[in-house]
């Protein structure tokens, strides 16, 4: 067992062939396009799904762009974020526990909307 960090070297069209470090966490670079800017390099970790009726309501996963140079956080950027689709931002641990909070509120609703359907459906309307 080697306890080398992981590199993944990447071609990219304005830089050539990079190397770089690789988390532990990112699920590697296999449909990496070579005509990507080094700007725009970016390590993903594997997606999150809520899935329902076979359709995606919710999709998150680890995200870092090592070479980012905006500054906006919620387009992701050097320091490591998850990317929630479809809100289509990047939240850091407290925004996540706030979207955690929120659908769990969501959720609550949903199970009221279903004991007032049920009811209805009950007294045969």
């Amino acid at each position: 067992m080697t306890t080398e960090p992981r590199t993944v070297t990447l071609t990219t069209a304005d830089h050539g062939e990079i190397t770089l470090p690789e988390p532990s966490w990112c699920a590697g670079h296999s449909h990496h396009d070579p005509q990507t800017q080094r700007v725009d390099l970016i390590h993903a970790s594997a997606v999150v799904e809520c899935v329902h009726l076979g359709r995606t309501l919710l999709a998150a996963e680890i995200v870092q762009s090592p070479y980012a140079n905006f500054s906006d956080p919620h387009l992701g950027g050097q320091a490591a974020g998850v990317s929630v689709y479809p809100l289509g931002q990047t939240l850091d641990p407290t925004e996540l526990y706030s979207l955690a909070a929120d659908l769990d509120r969501f959720s609550d609703k949903i199970r009221s909307l279903a004991d007032q359907l049920d009811a209805l459906r009950g007294d045969g309307q």
